[in-house]
Order: structure tokens, then C-alpha cells, then sequence
């Protein structure tokens, strides 16, 4: 995400942008302290959005953001100002994504960033895998869902993913998986047939290296994954919006997870 801040005030600018680089620090963020050259570093690179101080010598805020619209009219505007009830009326027009009180806190940018006018897409992934985990959990390579042969391995593989890389051994992974806990020989080797399973499942798509196996150690790569729990817990917008209070409904086990998510 792109980020322009503008404000002709050098103190809170700084406030401005270290706000934004800690409400968002995966973001670019461009400050500039005079609208001249924050439309030209727009025109040369198109922010998502702009935080724009209203009050400005020649130029302020809304007309600003009038022609940062004409630039991308999907840009989220938010305005910045200790005195909005002023501006209003006059801001309305633009469909602002909406404002900021001063000062500045990373609390109130991230509120504005998780509740964009104009959502931006979900990002682009060069991972071997993307992981939905949000109301039913699901797997795609290339876009397309996994063809899990069994339920088991699929619920295996969700096992993994909610242990997030830790190394889970058979006997913790058997006992989230399966009610009857008296057939553990049984288990075990319904366990192994899953393992083979997976193995087989990844490869076909060439994603083998996302499963790790050791001596009864399993987990998976977390690096070569792109999931929306992951990205919720690094505050990501997408993936913010994107939980609407389930995590992995088809297995009781997530319960747990799902309690210290709603607790965040």
C-alpha cells in the first residue's frame, strides 16, 4: 500500500508519518510539507491513500484532495484537522474516506485504514499456496482449491497451519483429529496414511517444500504460505475485513483460536 501524508506543519507531519509507519509498517509512505510536491510524487506514483491537512497556506487540504481525486478518482482521501465540523460540508463532495483528529495517533490511522472508502484488493502472492482460514477453512494453488483425496489430510494440513510453523508431534495431532482416543494404533496409522496423502496432494501442485517432516515432528513453512489468519495478525487491511467472526468452522478444535482472536 501507498501512502501519501501531507501537512505544512514539519512537527506534525513527523507526528503524522511516524503514526502511519506504525499503524501500517509494510506500507510506502511519501511526506511531503507542501501539496506542490505531494502531486507530483502522486502523479509519478499513485497512492491508496492520502492524509491531508486541511488547513494549508495556498492550497489546502481540499482542494488538495479535489485534485488528487482528478488524478485517481478512487484514492482514499482522509483529512487531518482539529476542526472538521468547519469543513464538512465542503468535503463532502469529494467522498473522502474520512478524517483524522489531530494529533495524529497509530491507533487512529490503523481505525481509518481498516475502514477504507475504496478497499484495496487483496495483494498479489508469489506463495506457493494461499490459505483461507476465515469461515470455512480452504486451500488454492494457482487459484484453484486443493483436491484433498480425504477429509483427514485436509484437516491435517489446518492443523498445521493453526500451529503457525511451531513443530506438533503425532500423538497432539491424533488427538485434535480424532474422538476416539482408545484406537491410538489405529489413529497412528490413519495418521500415516494421511501424511502420505498430503505429500502426494502437495507435490502434484509443486508445493512439497510447505511440509515439514521430521522424526513424528510435523509442521509446514509458514514463509511459503500467504493465509488471511497470518495476515490478520500482522494487522493487514484485507484480512482485517476479511474476518467476520469464524475461523475454521468445520473443526471444533479451532474454537480455540477463534476465542483469542475475538479476545485481540
Amino acid at each position: 500500500m501507498k501512502i501519501l501524508a501531507v501537512d505544512d506543519e514539519q512537527i506534525q507531519l513527523k507526528l503524522l508519518e511516524r503514526s502511519i509507519r506504525e499503524a501500517s509498517p509494510e506500507s510506502g509512505v511519501y511526506a511531503a510539507d507542501n501539496p506542490a510536491d505531494a502531486l507530483i510524487w502522486a502523479e509519478e506514483n499513485r497512492p491508496d491513500v492520502a492524509f491531508c491537512d486541511i488547513q494549508m497556506p495556498v492550497m489546502n487540504g481540499i482542494s488538495l484532495g479535489k485534485e488528487l481525486k482528478k488524478r485517481n478518482p478512487q484514492i482514499n482521501l482522509v483529512f487531518v484537522t482539529g476542526y472538521y465540523e468547519e469543513y464538512a460540508a465542503e468535503a463532502a463532495p469529494l467522498r473522502y474516506s474520512g478524517y483524522l483528529q489531530k494529533p495524529a495517533t497509530a491507533e487512529g490511522v490503523k481505525n481509518e485504514l481498516f475502514n477504507l472508502r475504496y478497499p484495496l484488493p487483496k495483494p498479489e502472492t508469489q506463495k506457493l499456496l494461499t490459505v483461507q482460514c476465515f469461515g470455512n477453512f480452504e486451500v488454492f494453488a494457482n487459484g484453484k482449491p486443493l483436491p484433498f483425496q480425504r477429509s483427514k489430510t485436509k484437516e491435517l494440513f489446518a492443523y498445521l497451519v493453526d500451529r503457525r510453523g511451531a513443530q506438533v508431534n503425532g500423538g497432539e495431532i491424533c488427538a485434535a483429529l480424532y474422538e476416539d482416543e482408545r484406537n491410538e494404533k489405529n489413529n497412528k496409522g490413519d495418521l500415516r496414511k494421511c501424511v502420505a496423502d498430503l505429500r502426494q496432494t502437495l507435490a502434484a501442485v509443486h508445493a512439497d517444500a510447505v511440509f515439514r517432516k521430521g522424526f513424528d515432528r510435523y509442521a509446514v513453512d509458514v514463509s511459503l504460505l500467504q493465509c488471511d489468519y497470518y495476515d490478520w495478525m500482522n494487522s493487514e487491511a484485507y484480512a482485517v475485513r476479511a474476518f467476520q467472526g469464524e475461523y475454521m468452522r468445520q473443526y471444533s478444535w479451532g474454537e480455540v483460536t477463534l476465542a483469542n482472536i475475538l479476545k485481540a
